[in-house]
């Protein structure tokens, strides 16, 4: 496993050093803690788990199947839709029936480039990834044994994981694989995003307004001090004061499943009794320093992945921009990278035209594909 991680990151290494070289001497900022702004390059991909068509369209299949799930009513495509940016639209994310969440569903668009996937990097992999959202308690609440069983029970799996993994029948486990496999696949095209066309060479590829909104990222907005290199995205976790969703004390529900999130992982008593946000990194390393942390998402595709923030709390870029304007939220325990900026309304909109240079053209996607069927083995 440490080989496979090594691999990925001298592969992404490779791949940043690449674009750094292509955005050279076009105005293109390199951050103090990471490599310049530019077009994405390859996913970096595991050494145990190679890509191939057969496996990306396994993947696809699996991906959208909601029998990967307690009672095969989830899939991965439930939080993760097309339609709505590839998350689920909402500002917290729907949950098994019979629970709610309480995170936002983040978009797996360009998901294959972060090195720790979730809002407060609980796991390193895709693969880790669709695991534990498929039998986390409320996301899918699946059993393994019970999903693989499923999977054994539809002859067109068993001759695609035959041909794929050389398998006599499905294992739960190929199965993440073949999913991440399709993760891969769903990333931004540089033909398709303003802003990777004008790092290529095109002058023209961006607005003048969007122009500007780019020298205020690099500078006096000081976005580029965590939003940086081809991901826009430092992968680090910060503090922030992102304010409280009302949610969770509006939705019965959602209360009980932060509490829950807090006693499952290990939170002392008196901080479980008055659970009324979630505490991020903090589940992980149990370190007050790193209380309500969390990890930088990677500023691509925004136009299609409303709404913002680990808890949904903005529904508009607008709202994100006035509250980085005023320096964050009024927590005196944030980050000391926040500050009160001043943007005129003008630098705002220019800054607004260059975070929407970041998406494609057109939203990425795609139509659910017709599902295989089960029968009774014989």
């Amino acid at each position: 496993m440490q080989d496979a991680r090594g691999a990925i990151r001298i592969l992404l290494l490779v791949g940043l050093v690449i674009a750094a070289g292509l955005t050279a001497g076009r105005g293109l900022a390199q951050s103090p803690k990471g490599p310049a702004l530019g077009p994405l390059p390859p996913p970096p991909v595991p050494r145990d788990n190679p890509m191939s068509n057969a496996k990306v369209a396994l993947g696809t299949l699996l991906f959208f199947d909601a029998r990967l799930s307690g009672d095969a009513s989830t899939s991965c495509a439930s939080c993760h839709n097309p339609e709505a940016g590839w998350g689920d639209g909402s500002d917290v994310s729907r949950g098994y029936p019979g629970t709610q969440h309480w995170r936002n569903s983040q978009t797996v668009l360009n998901a294959a480039y972060y090195q720790k996937l979730f809002w407060a990097g609980e796991v390193t992999s895709l693969e880790a990834q669709a695991d534990a959202a498929a039998s986390g308690n409320v996301a899918g609440n699946g059993d393994a044994m019970m999903m693989e069983e499923r999977l054994r029970q539809i002859p067109e799996y068993v001759t695609r994981f035959k041909a794929v993994f050389g398998t006599d029948r499905p294992l739960i486990g190929d199965a993440w694989k073949a999913i991440a496999a399709f993760e891969r696949t769903l990333v931004s095209r540089a033909e398709h995003v303003p802003f990777d066309r004008y790092a290529k060479g095109d002058a023209r590829a961006l607005s003048d307004e969007a122009k500007r909104g780019l020298a205020l990222f690099q500078g006096r907005a000081t976005c580029i001090q965590c939003h940086s290199g081809p991901l826009l995205s430092d992968e680090s976790f910060h503090r922030l004061g992102v304010p409280k969703s009302p949610v969770f004390e509006e939705d019965p529900l959602r209360q009980i499943t932060l509490r829950y999130q807090h006693v499952s992982r290990g939170v002392p008593e008196s901080l479980y009794r008055t659970a009324d946000r979630d505490l991020g990194l903090y589940y992980t390393t149990k370190r007050e320093e790193d209380k309500e942390k969390f990890r930088t998402p990677s500023l691509r595709e925004l136009k299609y992945t409303a709404p913002y923030m680990h808890n949904g709390v903005f529904l508009t870029l607008e709202e994100v921009i006035d509250f980085y304007d005023q320096g964050g939220g009024d927590d005196p325990k944030k980050s000391p990278l926040l500050r009160p900026l001043r943007l005129s309304p003008a630098e705002k909109q220019d800054l607004l035209a260059f975070l929407l240079a970041l998406s494609s053209d057109k939203p990425l996607t795609m139509a659910p594909p017709v599902l295989p069927d089960y029968a009774a083995l014989r």
